[in-house]
């Protein structure tokens, strides 16, 4: 998309200050500008609106409505594509809004410090670029349960699968296959908008047995191909109370001639101690078999130490809002830094989610963590583009 094609809207009290961000969005080529004086004044345009702006730049210091709870209805009310937060305020109170609206399903593309430039803006916009390829289906709106139910058994519902790199020497070592649902009149849709509604409905052990089904038997096609790989697979929460699921998992992968060991589960941290007895009796059972175990998006619930200290788990994967960004924002690197340093102490391999920049890599390597994944990467794809992702990464750059 050219700046000519991008619609944005500037959110800005101070009549000055928002004349300034329209002028340098002219500068750059944008000419379709929406503009609201305070966060009222923007979501009432918004609503009007048939299609949602590509980026809203929003200030979060306003009189009426202040920033924070209109990006709070942006996101609710999918009103727009992706948010700038605009301010000159403190760091870690930017980072905070940013969390919240992450946490809300809306994309942001970082924060831009006043005053604003040319150089700061355009930065900001070219990160929608960036993830172009991970757009959610337009047609996810009318997705309900038994749409989803339908496309599961229909064998709709597939795994696309994103490369993990070593820091150590850049060479492709696993994927993690991540539920993707295609359906017949060519549209994608991204599991958030079906994946809660499958687990609700009661479908969670057929999805999650529908994953590793797939991704083994991509795997064994890979393998005889000349390319060992180990995958990674999501267990939903919900699994985690029935019982037979080891055994489950342990035929499923041993029918394609696959060993356990060349497959880790990611288990979310928040999903264990629902049922605390049941969950760490089938992980201790899944360990036993020989699968490896991750703690995936570490840092985002409340009992993270008390999960290690209790669960054999053998991998730790840091969430993505920590690692996106943080060679420019200290406090996420302290995050980062601490997550890597509590793994080595407890032997855990390290994976690093959200890896989108170099500096991010760089500093990620400094610190030792193990593995990358990410879009500086490869995107996720489907099985049959893996090899030609695997062969872009290793491609050098002239």
């Amino acid at each position: 998309m050219g700046w000519s094609e991008l619609r944005v809207m500037v959110v800005e009290d101070h009549g000055f200050q928002r004349r300034i961000a329209l002028r340098l969005l002219g500068e750059l080529g944008v000419a379709q500008v929406m503009e609201g004086a305070d966060g009222l004044h923007a979501l009432e345009l918004l609503r009007r609106e048939q299609v949602p702006p590509d980026v809203v730049l929003v200030d979060l210091d306003m009189p009426g409505m202040d920033g924070i709870e209109c990006i709070g209805h942006i996101a609710q009310e999918r009103l727009a594509r992706a948010v700038v937060v605009v301010s000159a305020l403190d760091p870690a109170l930017l980072h905070t809004v940013q969390t919240m609206a992450r946490a809300y399903g809306l994309r942001v593309l970082g924060s831009v410090e006043k005053p604003l430039t040319r150089e700061k803006l355009e930065g900001a916009l070219l990160r929608l670029e960036e993830h172009a390829g991970e757009e959610p289906d337009d047609a996810a709106g009318d997705v309900d349960f038994e749409s989803a139910a339908s496309a599961l058994r229909a064998g709709e519902v597939v795994a696309w699968f994103q490369p993990q790199v070593e820091f150590a020497n850049g060479k492709v070592i696993g994927v993690e296959a991540l539920a993707r649902w295609e359906r017949r009149d060519g549209g994608l849709v991204h599991p958030q908008a079906f994946v809660p509604l499958l687990e609700q409905g009661g479908l969670a052990n057929a999805l999650t047995d529908r994953m590793l089904d797939e991704a083994c038997r991509w795997k064994q096609r890979w393998d005889g191909g000349g390319t060992r790989l180990k995958i990674s697979v999501n267990v939903s929460p919900m699994a985690l109370a029935d019982p037979s699921a080891a055994d489950r998992y342990q035929s499923i992968v041993e029918a394609y001639g696959i060993a356990p060991d060349e497959v880790v589960l990611e288990i979310t941290e928040s999903s264990v101690m629902s049922d605390a007895a049941r969950g760490l009796g089938l992980l201790a059972r899944l360990r036993l078999k020989g699968f490896g175990l991750s703690i995936d998006d570490f840092g985002t619930g409340y009992s993270s130490l008390a999960q290690l200290s209790q669960i054999p788990f053998t991998e730790l994967k840091i969430d993505r809002g920590f690692v996106s960004g943080a060679h420019a924002q200290p406090r996420q690197r302290a995050v980062v830094e601490a997550s890597l340093d509590l793994a080595r102490k407890l032997g855990l391999t390290t994976v690093a989610e959200g890896v989108e920049a170099v500096e991010d890599w760089q500093m990620l390597a400094e610190l030792g963590c193990d593995i990358a994944q990410g879009y500086l990467i490869a995107r996720p794809v489907p099985g049959s583009e893996l090899q030609a992702a695997i062969a872009r990464w290793r491609r050098p750059a002239h």
